[in-house]
């Protein structure tokens, strides 16, 4: 796969990452059983195999499970290493923490990023991470305090870079003038089933600032491979469209549906970087293999309005 450069720093990456958040086999921690978190570890192994070199995930993700399980595929395969780059992200705590009556939130405080960081740490069982992201925007945040805690786990050597996701462009605005060093990545929701970040300014922010726009969920969980459309649905001659206009384009490159899917976004200018998520080994190489397909400018146009639903004015 081809490579960036993430921001204004010296981290390079694939173009394509490979999301975490399913290694465990379950978002519930209490049905994680030996055999689904051998085929997380293997999905590990099976995307580095394939050339990805970033490698997304959050303390959220199956309670810490995810970032235990690639820890594992770490210790199976420890020279992998050397030649990534491991992403994590903190700053959601679950109801019923620490106390019962505590409800579902963001914690921006300097306590819980400070010790969320270090949990992250452990279960991953490395010395640094290179690249946190806090995960989704704290009405109660205080830049400057998110300021400071940044600066002490990257002078303490916990942390090389920072980035957000989730964040609208004003909250990206807010928190980088705060922060001393550059906020690297926003990592939010891009795809055919997702425009809004083509016209709320966030993909003109990253533009504009060279931060790196990271792609959650670029398939739409799957539905942009997938051939079931809800005919009581009211979008669904809209989606159908869709779905047919990708399988058009798919034929005249010798692609796929998912290969041309993740194509439309690397066809910005602002270097989006979808964040592949199957944990099978087939689908982590074809979705790699989107790096070599090229769309034309008309290509991509007609896609946007497939995905839209009408012509642009």
């Amino acid at each position: 796969m081809k490579t960036i450069s993430l921001g204004k720093s010296s981290l390079v990456s694939t173009r394509l990452a490979y999301g975490c958040w399913r290694l465990a086999g379950s978002k519930d921690a209490t049905n994680i059983t030996p055999d689904k978190e051998a085929i997380g570890r293997a999905a590990v192994l099976a995307a580095y195999e394939a050339g990805y070199t970033l490698f997304d995930l959050a303390d959220i993700y199956a309670d810490g499970a995810a970032e235990r399980i690639f820890g594992e595929a770490l210790r199976e395969a420890p020279a992998m290493r050397e030649h990534i780059l491991i992403c994590t992200k903190g700053g959601i705590r679950k109801a019923g923490v620490p106390d019962a009556s505590a409800p579902f939130r963001y914690d921006f405080s300097a306590a819980h990023l400070t010790a969320a960081c270090e949990q992250s740490l452990e279960r991953l069982g490395i010395e640094t991470i290179d690249l946190y992201l806090l995960h989704r925007p704290d009405y109660l945040c205080d830049p400057a305090e998110v300021a400071a805690v940044f600066s002490r786990l990257k002078q303490a050597g916990k942390v090389r870079e920072f980035g957000v996701s989730n964040f609208t462009p004003s909250q990206f605005s807010l928190l980088q003038k705060a922060c001393p060093m550059p906020l690297l990545v926003n990592q939010v929701e891009i795809g055919l089933h997702r425009l809004e970040p083509f016209n709320d300014g966030t993909l003109d922010q990253c533009l504009a600032k060279g931060v790196i726009p990271q792609a959650w969920s670029p398939l739409g969980g799957g539905r942009l491979v997938s051939n079931f459309v809800d005919m009581k649905d009211p979008h669904h001659a809209r989606k159908q469209k869709l779905l047919d206009t990708l399988d058009a384009i798919a034929r005249d490159h010798g692609a796929t549906r998912t290969m041309i899917a993740l194509a439309w976004l690397l066809k910005h200018p602002a270097n989006i970087m979808p964040i592949v998520g199957s944990i099978t080994p087939e689908r982590i190489q074809e979705s790699a293999q989107a790096d070599a397909v090229e769309l034309t400018r008309e290509e991509w146009y007609r896609l946007y309005e497939a995905a839209n639903g009408q012509r642009l004015p």
